[in-house]
């Protein structure tokens, strides 16, 4: 019997991009569903009831919301092509790192370029903070993951893409290789794993899509 997967997301969402890189590593052929987030739809709704976000993973009819929580579910489920390691203490530092991402790094970043006055000052600093931070724990490995990207270079993926865009838009240089070089050597490998780049959303179009928003806000 053929198995029923279905992804419900957004393509500027890097949330949703998350899940898509973790397919793409497992090979699972999904059928997908682009939402429209100012207009839910019921069956966004129907899924995640709680939250009413994407992305929203639909596995032979049973509903996974929240990206970490669908990546790990897709690891366990597809066993070949490991994202998370195998050892539990490996993969307790793995989670560590991803939700510090999700927790820390995210809000700073996101804050940094779409914050206003004092909000923004302070997550500047933050921001930069947090980045070193990555770039220490990055270290001399080619990925977060090791030789090839895991759980920590999926989350990662709003440092990798997304914030260049939101740095463009905001007149902001923070991240560059002048101050992160292990972090823009990651990015380089990054954009360039095969995972990532067949399905890398056209950076002018998140630029486009992007600075609407920009605009609206400011």
């Amino acid at each position: 019997m053929a198995e029923e997967v279905k992804l419900i997301g957004l393509w500027a969402s890097f949330f949703h991009r998350r899940v898509e890189i973790a397919l793409k590593l497992k090979g699972v052929k999904y059928e997908y569903v682009e939402e429209d987030l100012t207009n839910k739809s019921p069956l966004l709704l129907k899924y995640n009831p709680v939250h009413k976000k994407i992305p929203v993973l639909v596995h032979n009819g049973n509903p996974i919301a929240e990206s970490i929580v669908i990546i790990e579910y897709i690891d366990e489920t597809w066993k070949h092509n490991p994202i998370l390691p195998q050892h539990p203490y490996d993969r307790a530092l793995t989670r560590f790192w991803a939700k510090f991402i999700d927790e820390k790094a995210l809000p700073a970043l996101w804050n940094s370029t779409w914050g206003k006055g004092k909000e923004r000052e302070v997550a500047i600093g933050e921001a930069c903070e947090h980045l070193k931070t990555l770039e220490n724990e990055l270290g001399d490995k080619k990925f977060f993951g090791g030789e090839d990207i895991g759980l920590v270079d999926i989350v990662a993926n709003v440092v990798g893409i997304w914030f260049g865009v939101f740095q463009e838009l905001s007149g902001l240089e923070l991240l560059t290789e002048e101050k992160f070089p292990k972090l823009c050597k990651w990015i380089h490998e990054y954009v360039n794993h095969t995972a990532i780049k067949e399905d890398l959303p056209p950076r002018d179009k998140l630029i486009e899509f992007f600075s609407a928003r920009f605009e609206a806000a400011s």
